[in-house]
């Protein structure tokens, strides 16, 4: 793992080194496969609609404001699982993130009905895998073949959602076992606190930092924000006519996503924002990194935008950017399929290093694809598509994560998959 970007310029290590890994990748972002993107059907007939569906409604009776955000902090921690996306599909009929969102809900809801506090920095330092098997609602275990009796099939802890359930265990554990060593009674009165502390930086220096020490505050102390690593270098040489890959390092590339960092922060501010006055200091999130996943380069892959064919990882999308695949996907869809007909497709497997390289191509794609939009000089006459010029990266962002599930043609498109990640 790297060092923490200095103090003060954590966006600008993350833009910096996604910019840096994606070009080092070979990946290519055209300014004509932005433009043909933003100005097609698909993308401003449905813009406005789709952004909004941000997912972070909570249907929940809370005590206070601080009772909602601790239960927002922990369901953003808890934002990832999207490489069991099909085992849950099978296991619970939702994906990833609706059931990290259910499980939040049942962590609330239990402790409100047995008088325990689940959600309480104790709480979550002692809650074992059965436990949240159980408000997953989740079969951890797998039938094998007894080893002396023929016949006989017994159930042992296995399997890919036994792999999940021990992953969010953990980072339960370990985050609640620090908010305890640092005297926190839960994760939401912390995360009130790197408010307050980013307001104080924002009236000492100046706005800007606000959202730069809100986000070191929560990466520096909780692991499960610490989404970084080293990228591994990779060296081609030749022996006689043939070219191979050395799988030497030859430089670590590090880089910067904290995508569930940024999440919170920006979800505490679509929660909040519209509550005058808030009941905690809000840090300005427009032009915030965008929260990069598995659907966001996936799904900016099979609509043109990063283009994998001049890389090492061609052999993933191979079909994707193609004239035939795009055609249909940046009009409007006019198949009669309904999204519950869909049945979602299992994607490419990826090593940890591919992922951070196509996540980091996302990052770098929604940084580019913003500029461009500010700076469309031909727009339609009647003002129709103005709007495109105060597109901010979280709006697109919650575009591109959200019309993945809104046409059933793109709820079939592949998306790449890493198992055992806490990150997304």
């Amino acid at each position: 793992m790297p060092p923490f970007p200095p103090s003060g310029i954590y966006l600008k290590s993350i833009r910096e080194s996604s910019h840096s890994l994606r070009k080092k990748a070979g990946i290519s972002i055209t300014q004509e496969a932005i433009r043909r993107l933003l100005l097609s059907p698909a993308f401003t007939t449905t813009f406005k609609r789709v952004s909004q569906s941000h997912g972070l409604a909570l249907p929940l009776n809370f005590s206070s404001p601080l009772d909602e955000l601790n239960l927002l902090s922990i369901l953003s921690l808890l934002n990832f699982a999207s490489g069991y996306r099909m085992q849950l599909h099978h296991e619970v009929g939702r994906g990833a993130w609706n059931t990290i969102r259910a499980f939040a809900f049942s962590l609330y809801l239990s402790s409100s009905t047995d008088g325990s506090d689940l959600l309480s920095a104790k709480g979550i330092a002692a809650i074992d895998a059965s436990k949240v098997a159980e408000l997953m609602g989740v079969n951890i275990h797998v039938e094998r073949t007894h080893d002396t009796i023929p016949g006989l099939t017994i159930g042992q802890l296995g399997g890919p959602v036994y792999e999940l359930v021990n992953l969010i265990t953990g980072v339960l554990n370990e985050t609640g076992k620090i908010l305890v060593d640092t005297g926190y009674p839960n994760l939401g009165a912390f995360v009130a606190e790197a408010l307050k502390e980013g307001a104080k930086a924002k009236a000492i220096l100046d706005g800007s930092q606000e959202l730069e020490v809100v986000l070191e505050r929560l990466v520096r102390v909780i692991p499960g924000f610490r989404d970084m690593a080293d990228v591994n270098g990779q060296r081609e040489f030749r022996l006689g006519s043939n070219t191979y890959t050395c799988s030497q390092l030859i430089k670590h590339l590090a880089i910067y996503c904290f995508k569930k960092a940024l999440f919170l922060i920006h979800a505490i501010v679509i929660r909040f924002g519209p509550i005058s006055p808030p009941p905690f200091p809000l840090p300005k999130t427009t032009q915030t990194p965008v929260f990069t996943d598995n659907v966001l380069p996936s799904m900016l892959i099979h609509l043109g935008v990063i283009d994998l064919s001049t890389s090492e990882l061609a052999s993933l999308f191979p079909d994707a950017g193609s004239v035939e695949k795009l055609e249909p996907l940046l009009g409007t869809y006019s198949g009669s399929e309904s999204l519950a007909e869909v049945v979602p497709q299992e994607g490419p497997n990826v090593t940890t290093n591919q992922a951070y390289v196509l996540r980091a191509a996302a990052v770098d794609a929604c940084e580019l694809m913003v500029e461009a939009a500010h700076s469309f000089e031909t727009l339609p006459d009647d003002g129709s598509l103005d709007w495109l010029k105060e597109l901010t990266l979280p709006q697109l962002d919650m575009w591109i994560w959200a019309v993945a599930k809104d046409r059933p043609d793109y709820r079939r498109l592949e998306r790449f998959t890493l198992k055992n990640t806490v990150f997304f």
